[in-house]
């Protein structure tokens, strides 16, 4: 059984650690191990991976296919467990999530370890059922889909393309956004604001009360415009081809992981691993 729901109606706490920046404050949660507990859960079941893996830095999550690829979760992270976990034997592709500023997190990673993209941010909401939605530009149509706990939310342009998108995962009273994203061509048209309202109220329905959601900095002003608020800082540092000739990890002896996927909440989805001859 998925666990760690999001709980609402928290007096505002900052992670004294790492306290958001000025002007910003982190709400919902206790603290910042707490929200991000709840994060990894949701974010687990929007990307068709199983229960995240406890573990001693955190969790492990193998999100599903396309991406299928492994990311190690810090919900508090300090330069001696990063160094530990980024200097042990690792695939090319492997992700860090750590809810520290980029920079903290690019002085303690490991050689052959990098910091690709944008610094981004972990945010919250309140949630609350639907008001008066925006309408949609003529011509474009929103559809919805709702299967195995995660609502699919898209705009189609006139032509048929899909011109916005966005997904929702619920987990208990917590909810969490992903993949949100509008098409070049059809930017400043409020579609983006039409799936987030979509998605949000639609988990609201469902008996969130919390929403989450893994925001880019170019991405932060859109949701801060709707009421969003900035929990944490997230930086993701990545591990990267060795140098030709060198072969600390052969992909060769890595095991096949094939997920055994039950039916959603009946437990936890264990890999089922089979080792090359």
């Amino acid at each position: 059984m998925r666990s760690t729901p999001g709980r609402a109606a928290r007096a505002p706490h900052t992670d004294d650690n790492h306290p958001p920046l000025p002007g910003e404050r982190a709400v919902h949660f206790i603290d910042t191990t707490e929200a991000v507990r709840a994060w990894v859960h949701g974010w687990a079941l929007s990307r068709g991976a199983g229960e995240p893996r406890s573990t001693p830095w955190g969790f492990t999550v193998i999100t599903g296919p396309p991406a299928n690829s492994t990311n190690h979760v810090m919900p508090t992270s300090d330069e001696t467990t990063v160094r530990e976990l980024t200097g042990r034997p690792a695939l090319p592709g492997v992700w860090l999530k750590a809810f520290v500023p980029a920079d903290s997190l690019a002085s303690w990673i490991t050689p052959g370890w990098s910091i690709p993209g944008a610094p981004g941010f972990l945010m919250s909401t309140t949630l609350e059922s639907a008001g008066a939605r925006a309408p949609l530009p003529d011509g474009y149509r929103l559809h919805t889909r709702t299967g195995a706990g995660v609502t699919h939310a898209r705009v189609h342009a006139p032509d048929g393309t899909t011109a916005a998108r966005g997904q929702i995962a619920v987990d208990g009273t917590t909810a969490v956004v992903d993949k949100v994203e509008t098409h070049a061509a059809h930017r400043r048209l409020g579609l983006g604001r039409v799936v987030m309202a979509t998605l949000t109220a639609t988990a609201a329905e469902r008996g969130a009360a919390v929403g989450l959601l893994a925001s880019s900095a170019e991405g932060r002003a859109l949701y801060e415009a709707t009421g969003w608020l900035v929990a944490a800082p997230l930086a993701n540092a990545r591990r990267e081809p060795d140098p030709v000739g060198r072969h600390p990890v052969s992909t060769a002896a890595a095991p096949t992981v094939h997920r055994q996927r039950g039916p959603r909440g009946a437990g936890t989805d264990e890999p089922v691993r089979t080792l090359r001859a």
